[in-house]
């Protein structure tokens, strides 16, 4: 993976820095797996806005991922490597020996023509997933599940990777992307392998309108706002703002909004650097 810095010929171009999407290898989605996508624009089901700085952007199809790699012990082969436009990881199209196709989230290393499987009593290859209780202690690993069968909702976006510490009993100590550490139960699947584009950090947008391709709207300061706006307005002349708070009226910037009765406080054996 390489990222390109364009030549300054225009001012958007100036400092952008593209993706070079050497690992990718076609344009074409599968329209088995295609769904529509609607927006919201970051209105609710009464059309009042709830979310700010949301709206416009290209219109997209949504890619079916399978985040449960459930087809244990049917070995499936890499298709190709896609571009996602709704995640910043590339995805990879397998197909397996009955000629079904799913979408996975690539690993970094991912090649066509590799064979991936998933269960149990396989090898900790990139890109198959297996329970924590087989996975070597130190291996790296991505797409973790919180819980047996729920699919992976942990470490899924580019570059992302997680790595598996100690087992004791039925839980498995894993050190997370954030950095935080924590307890999952040890037949939970995950992944082997770190996500693939992790040149994604270095991505340098150049202009503000790349911004509303992505459906990301204007920003205001809430210093310069009124009063009926949010907490931080109004004032006479440049008033500093006050203490920090979002629209709600919620401290901001160091304020711990987690509960302290947490059900899930128990697991966590440290906490993500502040």
């Amino acid at each position: 993976m390489s990222v390109r810095k364009l030549k300054p010929i225009t001012p958007g171009q100036r400092f952008r820095v593209v993706n070079g999407f050497d690992a990718i290898t076609t344009d074409k989605p599968e329209k088995s797996l295609l769904a529509p996508l609607k927006k919201s624009g970051g209105r609710n089901s009464q059309g009042k806005m709830t979310m700010s700085h949301r709206g416009g952007g290209h219109k997209r199809k949504y890619r079916i991922i399978d985040f449960k790699r459930d087809r244990a012990g049917v070995s499936a082969t890499v298709e190709s490597i896609q571009y996602d436009p709704n995640r910043t990881a590339f995805i990879a199209l397998l197909k397996y020996s009955d000629d079904e196709k799913r979408y996975i989230i690539a690993q970094n290393g991912l090649q066509v023509g590799q064979t991936v499987v998933s269960g149990t009593n396989i090898a900790p290859e990139i890109g198959n997933a297996m329970p924590l209780s087989e996975i070597p202690l130190g291996t790296i690993i991505s797409c973790i599940e919180l819980r047996p069968g729920q699919g992976a909702v942990m470490a899924r976006s580019a570059g992302a990777f997680a790595q598996l510490m100690a087992r004791d009993g039925k839980y498995a100590t894993i050190k997370l992307p954030s950095g935080e550490t924590r307890l999952v139960l040890t037949n939970c699947l995950a992944t082997v392998g770190a996500v693939s584009n992790s040149d994604h950090q270095l991505i340098v947008s150049g202009k503000a309108g790349r911004s509303r391709w992505l459906g990301r709207r204007p920003r205001t300061r809430p210093v310069v706002m009124n009063p009926v706006d949010h907490p931080m307005g109004g004032g006479e002349g440049r008033a500093s703002g006050g203490h920090p708070r979002n629209k709600n009226g919620v401290p901001a910037k160091g304020f711990r909004t987690r509960s302290k009765t947490k059900a899930s406080n128990k697991y966590i054996i440290e906490r993500r650097k502040k």
